[in-house]
């Protein structure tokens, strides 16, 4: 009587529900309790919360509960059918499990705990259960969960996207940037207007709205930009500054590769030109200067270096210069007589309104870049992933921020 009386405190069991009995068989290293409904027991209806219904008929189930130190317990009970004078016979809800799981809540708890710290199927080694199983449960819970999330509060949403395996398989990712969370991730076969609208689709029925978004952040992208424009006409889109620097990063490169073969003190040295200034070395800023030494033969490179430099300043400006400076910055780039340098201008003069509001809304990336590498971490750990949804759902327990309503 007192084994079964701590197992029921320890369940947290209350009438109509009791341990019928206990096994415990120290070979197979397993524990089964036996629970059972006392006689005239009522429920609630599951489906209108009716209380008081009787039982009208009971069928025999099983639940793999938390070890018992080194064992394994497994919960045992007849569930009941109850009688709603309102809704007719329905299974009643027990109070250790949800409906239709083989898990006791406590054991959920711990595999949803467990899998946003390691690979899925390294927990299912750990707790001796198929990773099947525990994928079923990962994907139920972070469906009920994300059903219940609340994103009447977004105002500002980052966009980008992350490589879901090798190839062309991503997945597009929605970020909350007040509060550092995944909103929503989706298969993306190839960059296209139409995941924006789905966003707006989940944001809206989890609460949202399209008119209350102030401001997006992404990268330049053409097909982002006008699903912006489609499904989000009220908001500002600001460029990812980031992106945006790295189109004078990638004109230095291309004129230096050019360059390279007339001039072999180029050789070694991309990675001098593409750095941050702040970030060089000692030893690499006294070598930029060599290369940087107007007494020198003049490097192609040198001049789009510094033209780099010029536009890294822009960002330093107040707002009420940015504008000024950044069409005097893009009139001698034009006049530069260095392609990829001119491309660049063209690309940024196209992209203006993206780029100068920067200065408003002062939103960038880099918290969605965040997300991705905790979600590539993620699948690193767990040497990828075998379907797209699977990925998303690694995704969603690592980085989107809900509550599964679990014991703890």
């Amino acid at each position: 009587m007192a084994e079964r009386g701590l197992f029921e405190r320890a369940l947290g069991l209350e009438w109509p529900w009791r341990v019928e009995r206990t096994e415990f068989d120290a070979a197979e290293r397993r524990l089964d309790l036996h629970l059972d409904f006392e006689p005239g027991g009522t429920f609630d209806c599951p489906s209108c919360g009716r209380g008081g219904c009787k039982a009208h008929d009971a069928s025999g189930k099983r639940w793999r509960h938390l070890d018992f130190f080194q064992h394994r317990a497994y919960l045992h009970a007849r569930v009941p059918r109850v009688r709603c004078p309102a809704c007719g016979v329905r299974q009643a809800r027990v109070p250790w499990a949800e409906p239709g799981s083989g898990f006791t809540l406590w054991f959920e708890a711990l595999a949803v705990a467990l899998a946003r710290e390691m690979p899925v199927r390294a927990v299912a080694r750990l707790v001796g259960e198929h990773d099947t199983r525990l994928w079923r449960l990962l994907k139920r819970r972070v469906g009920e969960a994300r059903a219940e999330a609340d994103f009447s509060s977004v105002r500002a949403v980052a966009v980008d996207e992350t490589a879901c395996r090798r190839g062309h398989d991503h997945i597009t990712l929605f970020a909350d940037l007040d509060r550092s969370r995944l909103l929503y991730a989706t298969p993306t076969p190839g960059r296209d207007a139409s995941v924006v609208s789905l966003f707006r689709e989940d944001l809206e029925a989890h609460g949202g709205r399209a008119g209350s978004v102030r401001d997006l952040c992404m990268d330049m992208s053409a097909a982002y930009m006008k699903g912006a424009r489609e499904a989000f006409p009220e908001a500002g889109v600001t460029f990812d500054r980031f992106h945006v620097q790295r189109l004078m990063n990638r004109a230095v490169d291309e004129v230096r590769r050019a360059e390279r073969k007339e001039r072999p003190e180029l050789n070694r040295t991309r990675y001098l030109w593409l750095k941050r200034r702040g970030k060089l070395t000692a030893s690499q800023r006294e070598w930029i200067g060599e290369l940087l030494d107007p007494s020198r033969r003049s490097l192609k490179t040198a001049l789009a270096y510094r033209f780099k430099l010029a536009f890294e300043a822009f960002r330093t400006l107040p707002p009420r210069l940015a504008e000024v400076y950044l069409e005097r910055w893009c009139f001698w780039a034009g006049k530069s007589g260095l392609q990829p340098v001119i491309d660049a201008a063209k690309t940024i003069e196209k992209h203006w309104d993206g780029i100068l509001l920067w200065f408003r809304s002062r939103i960038g990336n880099g918290m969605i870049e965040g997300i991705n590498s905790l979600v590539q971490a993620a699948k690193a750990r767990a040497r990828g992933y075998r379907t797209t949804e699977n990925f998303i759902t690694v995704a969603y327990l690592v980085c989107g921020k809900l509550n599964f309503k679990l014991p703890t």
